[in-house]
C-alpha cells in the first residue's frame, strides 16, 4: 500500500499541515475491513423520528429524541410493523396510504429545487472518533446559518421530515441477511457494554442505537429517490436530492461493515431504483477521497450500475486500482481512478471534463446518485488531496447539469466523508447554493495561501491511463 510524503514548500521545507495529515493519514490505513457476524436470527428493530428543528445542534441528546413516532413513506409500496427487543417501543415502518399532512404533497415536490433529509444518528457516537455524531448537526447549523433552509427560501428548499427506515429487504438487496442479523443481535451486546467493535479492531464501532439509525440512513436515501422521481413525473426539472446522513456507507462490502461505513446507503438506493422505478441504468459517482470499495465490489458484475471513483492514491482501504474495470458481464462498468496526493481543483476540473462526462454520456443512465464526500478537502485531517470549498461548488453544479442533460434531473447526493466540521458544513452549503443556481461563496471560506503546487504530470498521466482502458 503506497503512502504519501508529506508535501514540501517551494523552499524545500516540509509544510506543517503536510506532517500533520500524512501521520492521520498513516493511521488511516490501520483500518480493519472486514466483519463476519456470530449470529443470525430475526431481525427487529425501532425508529426515532430522526430529524429535529435546530436552533443550536449542541442542545440536542438522543433523550431529547421523541420515541413512538411513525416513519412514512409517500411514495412507497408495503412494510411491516417492527420492534425493538433492547428498548420497548414500537413504531409503524409501513408506508401509509392514509392521509398524512406532514407528507409533502406532490405539488410541494415539483416546486423544490432542493429536496434534503436529516438522519443525524446522534446515538451512533464514539469519543474523539472522526465520524462523530456532531457532523450533520454542523452541517444542519450551517444551513441555517447561511439561510439555505425553507425558513428562508420558502418553497425552493424542502426537507423531508417524514420518511419510512429502510426495511431488511432493502438492505439485504445488497448485504447478506446473517450480516443484518447479525448486527442486529449484537445490539443486545452494545446495550450491556455501551460500545462495541464491529469489524475488528477499531475503526467501525456501534452503540445500541447504531442498527436502527442505520436502517433510518438508508431510508432516507430511499425517500429521496422516490420525492425526486415523483417530482420529475409533475415537471421536465425535478429538485436536486440531498441525504445528510451517516452512518456513512460506501466502504460497507456486501457482507459486513468496513471504515466507518455499517450500511451501503448510495448502494441500496440503486437497487430501490431499479427495483420500484424501473430505473435500470444506475451511474455512481463517488468522489470521496477513499475508495468506495464496498459499492465497487456490490456491482462488480453488474453492467447496468456504472460506478465511477475518483480517490487519493494509497489511501485507505487500499483497493480501487486503475486496472479494476469489473468482472464478467459488468467489465467496463467500474471505474477507478487514483489521484496522487496533492491534487485539487484543477485535477478535478479535467476528471470531469475528460473522463466523468464521457462516461456518463456513454452509459446513458436512468438516475445519478453520487457517493459525496467531503473528506479530499485541503483542511480535512484524513488525506492530503487540496479540494476547497469551490471545487465542491463546481462538482455538484456540473453533476447537476449531466443529469438533467442525460436522465431527466433525476440526481441524489448521499453524504460520505468528511471530518473537519468546518469544511464540510461549508462545502456542503456551497453544494446547496450549486443546486439552487446560486453564486458559490467559496471565496470567503478558501484560503488560496494554504495550496501548494498540484502535481499536474502526475494527474495527466493518470487520466491519460484511464482514458485509455475505457476508450474515452
Amino acid at each position: 500500500m503506497k503512502i504519501h510524503q508529506p508535501p514540501k514548500l517551494s523552499n524545500g521545507y516540509i509544510c506543517v499541515k503536510g506532517l500533520k495529515l500524512y501521520a492521520a493519514h498513516f493511521q488511516s490505513l490501520m483500518e480493519l475491513q472486514t466483519f463476519s457476524p456470530p449470529f443470525a436470527g430475526t431481525v427487529m428493530f425501532l425508529v426515532r423520528n430522526p430529524v429535529l428543528k435546530w436552533k443550536n445542534h449542541s442542545k440536542f441528546t438522543l433523550n431529547s429524541m421523541p420515541l413512538g413516532y411513525g416513519l412514512f413513506c409517500k411514495h412507497s409500496v408495503s412494510g411491516t410493523k417492527c420492534f425493538s427487543k433492547n428498548v420497548k417501543t414500537s413504531v409503524s415502518c409501513s408506508h401509509s396510504s392514509e392521509k398524512n399532512d406532514t407528507l409533502p404533497s406532490l405539488k410541494q415536490l415539483s416546486d423544490a429545487r432542493v429536496i434534503y433529509a436529516v438522519a443525524p444518528a446522534l446515538g451512533h457516537n464514539k469519543d474523539s472518533h472522526p465520524e462523530s455524531s456532531a457532523r450533520v448537526p454542523a452541517i444542519v447549523t450551517a444551513l441555517e446559518k447561511m439561510e439555505l433552509t425553507s425558513k428562508f427560501r420558502g418553497s425552493d428548499i424542502l426537507e423531508l421530515q417524514n420518511f419510512e427506515l429502510a426495511s431488511v429487504d432493502d438492505i439485504a438487496s445488497v448485504h447478506a441477511k446473517a450480516y443484518v442479523s447479525g448486527l442486529e443481535k449484537a445490539m443486545d451486546r452494545a446495550s450491556k457494554q455501551g460500545l462495541i467493535v464491529i469489524d475488528g479492531s477499531g475503526p467501525t464501532y456501534a452503540t445500541p442505537t447504531t442498527f436502527h439509525e442505520s436502517l433510518v440512513a438508508a431510508g432516507a436515501g430511499l425517500a429521496l429517490v422516490n420525492s425526486v422521481v415523483a417530482a420529475s413525473k409533475n415537471g421536465l426539472d425535478p429538485p436536486m436530492g440531498f441525504a445528510l446522513i451517516r452512518p456513512p456507507g460506501h466502504h460497507a462490502i456486501p457482507k459486513g461493515p468496513m471504515g466507518f461505513c455499517v450500511f451501503g446507503n448510495v448502494a441500496i438506493a440503486a437497487r430501490h431504483a431499479q427495483r420500484l422505478h424501473g430505473l435500470k441504468r444506475v451511474f455512481i459517482i463517488d468522489f470521496d477521497v477513499h475508495h468506495g470499495n464496498g459499492t465497487n465490489d456490490a456491482f462488480f458484475d453488474d453492467p447496468d450500475i456504472f460506478f465511477l471513483s475518483t480517490h487519493q492514491d494509497g489511501s485507505y482501504p487500499g483497493t480501487g486500482k486503475i486496472d479494476e474495470i469489473g468482472h464478467g458481464a459488468g467489465e467496463g462498468a467500474t471505474l477507478n481512478l487514483p489521484l496522487p496526493g496533492g491534487s485539487g481543483d484543477s485535477a478535478m476540473r479535467t476528471v470531469f471534463d475528460e473522463v466523468i462526462v464521457p462516461c456518463a454520456q456513454r452509459f446513458k443512465p436512468d438516475i445519478i446518485l453520487v457517493s459525496a464526500g467531503y473528506d479530499g478537502h485541503v483542511l480535512d485531517p484524513l488525506a492530503s488531496l487540496q479540494f476547497t470549498t469551490g471545487t465542491y461548488y463546481m462538482l455538484a453544479s456540473n453533476i447537476k447539469q449531466l443529469a438533467k442533460d442525460l436522465c431527466g434531473g433525476h440526481c441524489v447526493f448521499f453524504l460520505e466523508g468528511g471530518y473537519n466540521l468546518d469544511s464540510l458544513s461549508h462545502s456542503v452549503a456551497d453544494s446547496f447554493r450549486a443546486f439552487l443556481g446560486e453564486p458559490s461563496l467559496a471565496p470567503k471560506f478558501d484560503d488560496p495561501a494554504i495550496l501548494y503546487e498540484e502535481p499536474s504530470t502526475r494527474v495527466k498521466q493518470a487520466i491519460q491511463r484511464v482514458k485509455h482502458i475505457h476508450y474515452l
